[in-house]
């Protein structure tokens, strides 16, 4: 019922007013899911259980975070990396309202494409700041959207300060990095990398090896859920925590 109500208000209803009531129509939702059986930890609504979506992703129905935006933030605490200035691109709604709320934080986040609320719309691979300027950044599932992601990740180890970090998550693959620049249609990049706005997808090596080329020292950091998953999180997961 939420995707179908979703789909609808998508096609009917202008962008910004969308946007403006989002939180009104996530709140009326939640009203259906209260519990105490699950948490999320990013808006703290208790649950009776998250909402799923047909790629069977758990949805938290107050503020919207998918499992990835969740961990995401845990990492962001556990690593105490909420602080100084950061660099978010393509930020999920909940997340953004979440650290724009923080005190003592200068954060700017960026959307190219105009899909998410955003204070600026930076291109990643030539971004409009001088050098050294950030604590942190955050690239969640953009780089596997860029064709020239060295000129991406070139720019990102220019912005972040010395001894800054950079979270970084796309999709990955066993194996190696998959790309061919002759697949150009939606309906192909659907088949080849999985999305239809896709240009590549990673091995993790593969993507540790790329940012590890422009400088950045990588960890590879790997979850595996067991019982009492009380947050939604996915059972398994990789993220890469860079450093410069």
């Amino acid at each position: 019922m939420y995707q179908i109500l979703k789909n609808i208000t998508k096609a009917i209803v202008p962008k910004q007013i969308s946007r403006k009531y989002k939180s009104t129509f996530r709140n009326v939702v939640y009203l259906f899911y209260k519990g105490n059986d699950y948490a999320c930890n990013l808006c703290k609504a208790k649950l009776k259980t998250f909402l799923k979506l047909p790629n069977n992703d758990l949805l938290c129905p107050r503020c919207g975070s998918l499992p990835r935006t969740r961990r995401l933030y845990q990492i962001l605490v556990d690593k105490k990396l909420l602080e100084g200035k950061i660099l978010h691109f393509s930020p999920p709604f909940g997340l953004h309202k979440k650290i724009k709320q923080l005190p003592n934080i200068q954060y700017t986040s960026s959307d190219y494409e105009d899909e998410f609320i955003a204070d600026a719309k930076y291109d990643i691979t030539k971004i409009p700041v001088k050098n050294e300027t950030y604590d942190l950044f955050i690239a969640y599932h953009v780089l596997e959207h860029i064709a020239a992601d060295a000129a991406a990740m070139q720019e990102l180890f220019r912005v972040v300060k010395k001894g800054g970090y950079g979270l970084i998550q796309t999709p990955f693959r066993i194996g190696t990095t998959y790309e061919n620049s002759n697949i150009q249609t939606p309906e192909e990049r659907v088949k080849h990398f999985g999305q239809y706005d896709h240009v590549r997808i990673y091995s993790v090596d593969g993507l540790k090896s790329r940012l590890q080329q422009v400088g950045f020292k990588v960890e590879v950091i790997t979850f595996s859920e067991v019982s009492n998953n009380i947050n939604g999180f996915k059972e398994s997961e990789t993220v890469l925590l860079v450093q410069k």
